[in-house]
């Protein structure tokens, strides 16, 4: 699927400066949602199963570049979102920050996280999920933990993360530590996590393994002992091209279940791409009822997108999940990248 990036760049030179970069750009994406868990006998906040479901996003990016080579630059976000026939407040993003040379860039802040930068955890669509707005993301493998990514909602984590490429392989280590907001770690030092990335891509294929480790984080029951929720995540993806068509396979562990993800991609025609998808969980019969988050059992969802030119694109989408209840939701909309 093509994308259209439409960015303003502004160049500013004096003097004993080097030149400067500043650029915007974003997307915006407004449609229809039917979710059928909203449809609930009782719940008065909203009673009605079909509601827009919109988000206008704006990026910030600015750069410059040393005599000597090296870029150095920072990044923020601001956008607003309509859910679920509830009005999301605007946020700013805390920045992220970089220092670049070759191969090698270093981000300070509002990481983008190791783990969630491997290749083959998001489906290749507009949303990155099924549908509009991902409709859950029931897709990824990773279930009922917690890993690192750039975030637009407020202070976020801060951390910091080196990613360096050569050829095919690209490495990724990122470290944070949440400070000063309650409910989020088990003691005042504040969760810290440590993950890494690796990946190789040969030719049409690639292949990605990512681990996280995670301290002071929340705590669940598992087998009658107390264990941080966000450690020891393994996540593994391989997928392939194929021309017209592509395919990934995705596996993941954490404390609350295993899961295996299967997706297929085919483009129809010049204009058209359909996404499918099926995930299978397998839940920890021995984490408390009450800390699992998880249901057990086989989610699918497919996508459709055709692309209607000037970076605009219609996009449709059915999610089916493991739920036992309530467990369909269909979404239609525009999208368009900027």
């Amino acid at each position: 699927m093509k994308k259209v990036l439409f960015a303003t760049t502004a160049l500013i030179a004096t003097a004993g400066m080097a030149a400067a970069e500043v650029k915007i750009s974003g997307y915006g994406r407004f449609g229809l949602d039917w979710n059928e868990a909203n449809d609930v006998t009782g719940n008065l906040d909203n009673t009605d199963a079909t509601n827009i479901t919109s988000r206008f996003r704006l990026t910030f990016d600015a750069s410059t570049e040393t005599d000597g080579g090296v870029t150095v630059g920072g990044r923020i976000r601001a956008q607003a979102e309509n859910r679920d026939g509830a009005q999301g407040a605007a946020n700013w993003s805390s920045p992220q920050f970089h220092v670049a040379y070759g191969g090698l860039r270093v981000n300070v802040g509002n990481i983008w996280g190791a783990i969630d930068s491997a290749p083959g955890l998001y489906l290749n669509t507009t949303s990155v999920g099924t549908g509009i707005d991902g409709m859950g993301f029931n897709s990824l493998a990773i279930k009922g933990a917690g890993f690192d990514t750039f975030t637009s909602a407020g202070v976020g984590r801060g951390g910091i993360e080196a990613i360096y490429s050569a050829g095919g392989f690209t490495g990724h280590v990122s470290y944070s530590k949440q400070n000063g907001t309650a409910g989020t770690s088990t003691d005042a030092n504040g969760e810290e996590r440590t993950a890494i990335m690796l990946n190789y891509a040969f030719g049409d294929y690639f292949v990605t393994g990512a681990y996280q480790a995670s301290d002071n984080g929340p705590l669940i029951t598992k087998g009658g002992v107390a264990v941080n929720a966000n450690d020891d995540i393994m996540f593994f993806a391989a997928g392939a091209d194929f021309g017209q068509f592509g395919a990934t396979l995705q596996y993941a562990e954490t404390e609350r279940a295993d899961s295996v993800t299967l997706a297929g991609e085919a483009e129809i025609g010049a204009a058209s791409t359909l996404i499918g998808w099926v995930n299978s969980a397998d839940i920890d019969d021995t984490v408390l009822a009450a800390d699992q988050s998880v249901n057990d059992g086989t989610s699918f969802g497919i996508n459709y997108e055709y692309d209607l030119g000037g970076g605009v694109t219609f996009v449709a989408g059915y999610v089916n999940t493991a739920a036992d209840d309530n467990d369909n939701s269909v979404q239609a909309g525009l999208h368009f990248s900027f």
